[in-house]
């Protein structure tokens, strides 16, 4: 579940920034390389898992798959706020820096 949660904001984020990269300056390229780097991660894991369980692997208990959903959107949602941190940090459209500097004129 974790892989599959990651691989849809993957591309999910990736045609986003496919579709306004020329005109884009919000890091969106940011974002697409911490989802795919998390795909690639939960990618092994499957793997490795796999190997372990065999057969089993196809077959997981509702509440892991419930564990693994909250652990995907968990990832989800750290990507999400640490791009909200470059974002604000870096500042690309000057909005930051214009609310702090509105007043001191």
């Amino acid at each position: 579940m974790t892989l599959l949660i990651t691989v849809l904001a993957a591309v999910i984020t990736t045609v986003v920034w496919y579709v306004n990269a020329p005109k884009s300056k919000m890091r969106l390229g940011t974002l697409c390389l911490m989802y795919w780097g998390a795909t690639v991660m939960w990618s092994v894991d499957a793997v490795f898992e796999y190997i372990e369980l065999k057969e089993a692997y196809f077959t997981p208990e509702p509440a892991d798959m419930l564990n693994d959903a909250f652990l995907g959107l968990s990832a989800v949602v750290l990507g999400l706020v640490i791009w909200l941190v470059i974002v604000l940090i870096k500042d690309p459209k000057g909005v930051v820096k214009a609310a702090f500097t509105h007043g001191t004129k």
